[in-house]
């Protein structure tokens, strides 16, 4: 049966990645090390082919996809945005949590606890999930080879804990700025339980080949071992 690889990779640092604060609807663009980091990293390693590439509306993951495939036009997909923060917008886990009661419970993980007038846990992962499957459908259906999505941290570990083979939890999917995953879109496995495959991460490193011999002195002359005394 035909397969079909989908990408899934976050976008790049931003000023509020380096502060160490909740950024969601909040349309911050790249950094300029965020920029530079895209840059060699796209030089030093290996991004995967895309034929399509799916994007969040906001400028840090459009700029992303940009820079990783600059041959393709983004589709921006508006339910592929990062959580809702609400009053958590902009502040950092410190601050929050000596100011803000709810704090703790939603780090938890708890699904009805919401930010003040953000998202509940359970209402972003809906709409993350529903998009979610709508892309993998349209996928199938369009017969595209290979698809990438340039998203958010917290979409991904969405994604990847509800769909993903091997399963894992949530944290257990915290994704780099500029890195990701390759899932494989198996029609039948999909349509079955609506899950995918986790492949490979991204970007492909390239392993160092390795000359054990380096180093070594060939013929010591104290060296008297000779191998044919043991054939």
């Amino acid at each position: 049966m035909k397969t079909y690889k989908l990408h899934l990779i976050r976008h790049g640092l931003t000023k509020g990645n380096l502060d160490g604060l909740y950024i969601g609807h909040t349309d911050m663009p790249l950094c300029p090390q965020g920029i530079e980091q895209i840059k060699k990293m796209k030089k030093d390693y290996t991004y995967p082919a895309a034929d399509y590439v799916f994007s969040s509306p906001l400028k840090r993951c459009v700029s992303t996809a940009k820079l990783i495939y600059p041959n393709i036009k983004p589709i921006i997909i508006e339910d592929l945005i990062e959580y809702d923060f609400g009053q958590f917008e902009g502040r950092s886990a410190a601050e929050l949590h000596e100011k803000q009661a709810l704090f703790d419970q939603w780090l938890a993980g708890k699904p009805d606890v919401k930010p003040p007038f953000g998202e509940s846990n359970e209402e972003f992962a809906r709409r993350v999930c529903n998009c979610f499957v709508k892309i993998v459908d349209g996928i199938i259906k369009a017969d595209a080879d290979n698809t990438c999505i340039v998203t958010h941290g917290g979409v991904i570990m969405t994604i990847m804990a509800n769909c993903a083979l091997p399963e894992a939890m949530t944290h257990e999917w915290l994704t780099p700025s500029g890195c990701g995953y390759t899932l494989r879109i198996t029609p039948s496995l999909w349509l079955s339980g609506r899950k995918l495959e986790a492949v490979e991460e991204i970007p492909i490193v390239p392993s160092e080949p390795r000359n054990y011999y380096d180093g070594w002195d060939y013929y010591p002359d104290d060296d008297d071992f000779d191998i044919s005394e043991y054939i």
